[in-house]
């Protein structure tokens, strides 16, 4: 398997992972309910699951940026 589609394949897992957590802290918790201008809004299990996978997705972004920064780095032979 090429190296492209193994980090896209570890981005996705990272996604799901985080969207899982994200279900999982909504589990927790439970709703949240947001009142901002005389406005109430419930926060329900959708948001948190996109917002866990957002972050997931986000911290293997950052980690995959961070191994390819250390290649440049690494004398060559």
């Amino acid at each position: 398997m090429k190296d492209g589609i193994k980090d896209a394949l570890k981005a996705a897992a990272s996604g799901v992972i985080g969207g899982g957590m994200g279900a999982g802290v909504y589990g927790t918790i439970g709703g949240i309910g947001v009142a901002a201008t005389g406005t109430a809004v419930g926060i329900a299990l959708g948001p948190f699951i996109a917002i866990g996978a957002g972050l997931g997705v986000t911290g293997y972004g950052i980690y995959w940026l961070g191994k390819q920064i250390g290649q440049i780095n690494k004398p060559k032979r």
